[in-house]
């Protein structure tokens, strides 16, 4: 048999052998293509430093290095000062910076793709060849592109949500050791603020460690003082006296006579801070107004929380309005159920209730965690727009998000102006005075005023109490023992 001919060896003239070669040429241009994007793609400029426009190169791969020392070294920062990180994410004008810093990044880095597909000259390559090129070069630009785009979008959403949620006013400092937070639940549409607030609960933070001491108070509580020295204790000098006048409706009295407040953009609310004020006895620092509709958008947008339901929770309304029941056993709840578990009033009680929102607001606290928050960054700030408007200014922003995860490894504690300890018709305000100084002093890991003197050997008010037997509209308790999560030094333990 005789030999197999050659490759390339054909005919005798040649003609394959040229072939081979310029088939082997080829394959070298378009290897060469294909590594200037990879270049590209790993440090920017190095195709155009090896075989194109230098000057551009030197621009583009001083300012990759550049970058990324600057990466190392927030990073750096960051692993040492976590504050950095909270103002990082808080500033406007460094947000702004960076959303335009990411913006041409992606439109620079897709030009020097484009121009590393020129540099591979890819009109001297084959048309399979070409056409790889052209998808390779176009997936990789787009992908780069496509990724700093949208971190410049998410760093818009977080500036839009700075700009339109927190105030640009003077910072408030802390009182006594303390910042102390009026948070403020209203029913509304989409697009106004309820005027009753549903829910007051001041939140008394400890402003070196964190730990959170929750003050509920009832929204039917009545013949109260206001703040000494304030418009609505001209008004009421004997306190909220009026017929039919309780807490929640001090806003609704102040929106109808809001020439009393000329200088007040929120009528309504410093009016409810000034009974708060006089009813505590602690300065109020600022107030956020929490819509519960928003809330529950908050809730789905960090994937649900997951709570202890003791009792069947109607939900839906009152009487033939309710549609159904969250069933009992510890379970995750979405925002819908979870906005219920909170606000459900069938078969149950406004201090029930006030109980099952601690749980929820300690659940929400202490459940989610950072990776969380930063997995679901875009929906938990568009959700938080819907969701609250506040007084805090933006400056202050990235102490309270300090703040919070340092309560988040800590207990939250409890007390509530509620029956039986307190007649919400005819309050003792000494006693309530007392019973918040306590639970503060508790949670401060002090001892209470009257035993502190040696007065009195009972358990101060907002000390842990003993296990309630009964369960009363979802919550651990009833009226009559009070519920369990409303005094307690530990909130979570009582839910």
């Amino acid at each position: 048999m005789p030999p197999d001919s050659s490759p390339g060896l054909l005919d005798g003239h040649g003609g394959a052998v040229r072939a081979s070669a310029a088939e082997r040429a080829a394959r070298v241009r378009f290897r060469r293509a294909i590594a200037l994007m990879v270049m590209t793609l790993l440090v920017p400029g190095s195709a155009q430093l090896t075989a194109g426009n230098r000057k551009v190169g030197r621009i583009a791969v001083f300012s990759w290095l550049g970058l990324i020392a600057l990466g190392l070294v927030t990073l750096l920062v960051v692993a040492v000062h976590r504050e950095f990180a909270y103002w990082m994410v808080s500033d406007t004008g460094l947000l702004l910076f960076l959303r335009l810093l990411l913006t041409a990044a992606a439109i620079g880095w897709a030009l020097l793709f484009v121009d590393a597909w020129r540099i591979g000259q890819p009109l001297t390559l084959g048309l399979a060849h070409r056409r790889a090129t052209v998808g390779v070069n176009g997936f990789l630009a787009l992908a780069v592109a496509g990724v700093l785009l949208f971190g410049a979008h998410l760093v818009a959403v977080q500036r839009d949500f700075m700009l339109t949620t927190f105030g640009d006013g003077a910072a408030s400092g802390a009182n006594a050791g303390r910042f102390n937070v009026l948070l403020l639940g209203g029913d509304s549409g989409s697009d106004r603020w309820g005027l009753r607030p549903d829910a007051m609960i001041l939140a008394s933070i400890d402003a070196e460690t964190g730990r959170t001491v929750l003050v509920s108070l009832p929204r039917n509580l009545q013949r109260f003082p206001f703040r000494k020295g304030s418009v609505m204790a001209e008004q009421f000098p004997d306190g909220f006296d009026c017929d039919g006048c309780y807490l929640n409706g001090v806003s609704t009295w102040a929106q109808d006579n809001v020439e009393l407040f000329p200088d007040s953009e929120n009528p309504g609310v410093d009016a409810t801070v000034m009974a708060v004020e006089g009813i505590t006895d602690l300065d109020v620092n600022y107030w956020a107004m929490v819509n519960l509709r928003g809330f529950e958008k908050l809730v789905d947008a960090v994937g649900g929380v997951t709570l202890n339901v003791r009792s069947p929770i109607p939900v839906g309304g009152l009487g033939d309005d309710v549609t159904g029941y969250i069933q009992p056993g510890e379970r995750k709840l979405d925002g819908h159920d979870t906005l219920w578990y909170a606000r459900a009033r069938e078969g149950s009680d406004d201090y029930s209730r006030m109980a099952r929102q601690k749980c929820v607001m300690t659940a929400m606290l202490t459940q989610v965690s950072p990776q969380s928050a930063v997995k679901n960054f875009g929906a938990i700030a568009e959700a938080s727009a819907a969701m609250v408007s506040t007084d805090v200014p933006g400056s202050e922003v990235d102490m309270f998000l300090d703040l919070a995860l340092k309560a988040k490894d800590q207990k939250v504690s409890s007390v509530s102006l509620v029956p039986p300890a307190i007649n919400t018709a005819e309050p003792d305000i000494a006693k309530v005075r007392a019973m918040v100084r306590d639970a503060i002093a508790a949670a401060e890991g002090k001892k209470p005023a009257a035993a502190a003197g040696g007065a009195a050997k009972k358990k101060a008010p907002g000390a842990t109490r003993p296990t309630p037997s009964s369960v009363t509209g979802g919550s651990l308790g009833s009226r009559n023992e009070g519920y369990a999560a409303n005094q307690a030094e530990d909130v979570a333990a009582a839910c």
